[in-house]
């Protein structure tokens, strides 16, 4: 008996040897259409990803930087190592789909030194992560995030909207609002020293494509991507370093500017998983346009009672300048204008009202130095009486400096949350900011809106009481912006911005115009494209905590489309992308209960396209049609709603040019 355990024990060791000897280690996705190689040599921990016959990337390194001069990933000595399977369904709370399905192989490498490495394949993408198991707090220098590619690719680039060189750790692009339109660019000839936001979209051989972006990040910087110098064909990771000194100022007296920063990116504890790097694979466009990858890699909701959350549609009041006509009174900011937008909100069934910036006193950072013209108390009680719930914009600084004190008074008030502006950072100290404002609001039963954001990355599933960001070029840019395509640019971000989660981006417009008759005007604004586009884009877009952009007049003098808008629900049972082209084209089907919803919108081409609808699993073929007018190339607002027959589960779209349509079934 002891021989035979003594011989046991042998194999194991030799075995164990043999295992963790070797240098190359690989992981397939469940359908094995995906492979990562893992290679453990001399100098630096490498990762490569293929796609069939795909390279989605070569050899890129994985280390990060200690400030003790250690360093994670460098000639790694492997430990042991562990090989999982999962396949299971998360239940998911406001999303765009009551059910995902989370099915991975994961293998984690554990190296000598008190860290290890975990790597996903999904059969959509891969992600990989740090683990760190140190018995102290540890200093992260910097991490070492590469993508090398094999040839130099065509690049989606969102920019920094700031343009100093980023080595300056002072420098304006790691303060900048995650907002810009793409920039097209082989990956080479991107503009050197500019830092691009994620996530960003490669284009591949064979059609596929690649997005790039992160997911859990907590307590950690946030990652930015610039060209690689040393190679043409590849993009590193840039983050902010930690602030050492702020002051307040900026818009308004309502934001933290950095003076000076630190030598490293974040203090953490020592044991802690790092943020995922995510990659998201696909073969066709329209997979892009419902990925579940960073939801799927956030940390699992902590409100054991979400009960009282409760997502919505938002009667909103800056975009349309408070103007509301037909009145005895003057419009603006007063209570008689808010309790008009409480009037409408209820006579429709619109969830919510939002007071905008200016009923706190200006450049005080003050959120109970109340404007005498607004008497909240008087309008939280009106509201209630409605069935319509106040939600206040609060600055950075304003709900930061007494966040619990602030939470805890307009809690009791009544008011149901807060719309949260002018962050316009992602550094450790900023990102931590999110975490402390989620929590504090759950405790009092408060939603979050975010703007001023960096992109999503997982909150709204760790605290759904989250239920939307920006990070986004929105509707809002049509008040100043005379040279912008947005037309363009909404057929691009279901297929990369949304990739990262929810986008607060405030459709709606009751005036629409074409791509010779559009100007800025602040006061009247108007939308790019149809008025069946501003329709469909309440189906197309994922926003749990939606805007109504125009004012109560114009959606009484548009009373189907305003019907229609406030009917619609934000969140879904289940989600198809049934088609679409980055920058050319989306379709998207979404159900919510027994009721489907399809919807589309085109750039600037005239359109005509055959939509498959045998996926939806219809029991009828009748459906309601929101779709443009034969005049809507000359006048935006053109259109014709009716009820139609759908033969055999093929609908004949056809959109004017900036055009949409919208099925209802």
């Amino acid at each position: 008996m002891k021989v035979k355990l003594l011989i046991i024990c042998l194999l194991l060791i030799i075995n164990s040897n043999i295992a963790y000897s070797q240098k190359t280690y690989n992981l397939e996705s469940p359908q094995k259409k995906i492979n990562v190689t893992i290679t453990a040599d001399d100098d630096f921990l490498k990762y490569s990803v293929n796609h069939e016959n795909t390279v989605i990337i070569n050899d890129s390194p994985i280390f990060m930087e200690l400030s003790d001069g250690k360093v994670l990933g460098a000639v790694p000595i492997i430990r042991s190592l562990k090989n999982e399977s999962i396949k299971e369904t998360i239940k998911a709370d406001f999303y765009k789909k009551e059910y995902v399905e989370n099915n991975y192989n994961e293998l984690t490498l554990n190296f000598k030194g008190y860290y290890s490495i975990q790597f996903r394949a999904y059969d959509d993408g891969i992600a990989y992560r740090f683990c760190t198991k140190f018995p102290k707090p540890i200093i992260v220098a910097n991490e070492n995030i590469t993508y090398n590619f094999d040839n130099d690719y065509t690049a989606y680039i969102p920019y920094v909207n700031a343009s100093n060189g980023y080595g300056d750790k002072t420098s304006k692009q790691f303060f900048n609002s995650f907002e810009n339109v793409y920039t097209i660019s082989p990956i080479s000839k991107m503009e050197d020293d500019r830092l691009a936001f994620l996530p960003i979209l490669i284009n591949l051989e064979d059609n596929k494509k690649v997005v790039i972006t992160e997911a859990n990040l907590e307590d950690y910087p946030g990652t930015y991507l610039s060209k690689n110098k040393n190679n043409r064909n590849s993009l590193k990771g840039v983050h902010a370093t930690y602030p050492k000194v702020e002051e307040q100022g900026g818009y308004n007296m309502l934001q933290y500017v950095v003076k000076e920063r630190e030598n490293y990116i974040a203090k953490v504890d020592g044991t802690k998983n790092f943020p995922w790097r995510c990659m998201i694979i696909s073969e066709e466009d329209n997979e892009l346009a419902n990925n579940d990858m960073v939801y799927r890699l956030a940390e699992p909701s902590r409100i054991e009672d979400n009960s009282w959350i409760a997502p919505g549609k938002v009667a909103w009041e800056w975009w349309n300048a408070w103007n509301i006509k037909d009145v005895d009174f003057e419009s603006g900011i007063n209570n008689d204008t808010y309790k008009h937008y409480i009037d409408f909100a209820s006579e429709y069934g619109i969830e919510y009202v939002i007071l905008d910036e200016g009923w706190a006193v200006n450049k005080k950072a003050d959120l109970f130095d109340v404007i005498p013209e607004i008497d909240i108390i008087d309008l939280v009680e009106y509201a209630d009486s409605k069935g319509v719930g106040i939600v206040l914009w609060a600055g950075y600084v304003a709900i930061d400096r007494d966040m619990e004190e602030v939470c805890k008074y307009y809690s009791k008030l009544g008011v149901k949350g807060f719309k949260v502006d002018f962050i316009d950072r992602d550094d450790q100290k900023a990102v931590n900011f999110y975490y402390r404002m989620a929590e504090t609001a759950a405790r009092y039963h408060l939603l979050i809106d975010f703007h001023g954001a960096y992109k999503p990355t997982g909150l709204n599933r760790t605290f759904p009481n989250v239920l939307n960001f920006e990070g986004v070029y929105g509707l809002e840019n049509v008040k100043w912006n005379q040279n912008l395509d947005l037309v363009t640019y909404e057929t691009t971000i279901p297929f990369i911005r949304m990739l990262a989660g929810p986008m607060d981006y405030t459709q709606g417009a009751m005036r629409n115009a074409n791509r010779d008759n559009y100007r800025a005007v602040w006061s009247e604004p108007m939308s790019q494209g149809t008025r069946c586009r501003q329709l469909a884009e309440y189906v197309i877009f994922e926003s749990p905590f939606n805007m109504l952009c125009d004012s109560p007049s114009s959606y009484r003098d548009e009373e189907e489309c305003a019907k229609y808008i406030a009917e619609i629900p934000t969140v879904w049972d289940e989600t198809i992308a049934l088609d679409g082209k980055v920058g050319e084209y989306v379709v998207i089907a979404r159900r919510s209960g027994d009721r489907w919803y399809v919807g589309g919108i085109t750039n600037w081409d005239e359109r005509e396209i055959e939509i498959d609808l045998s996926e939806l699993e219809l029991k009828r073929q009748h459906a309601t049609e929101f779709r443009d007018g034969v005049n809507a190339n000359k006048i935006a607002e053109d259109y014709v709603k009716k009820n139609i027959n759908i033969d055999n589960n093929v609908y004949k779209a056809k959109m004017s040019k900036g055009g949409g349509f919208v099925l209802i079934f």
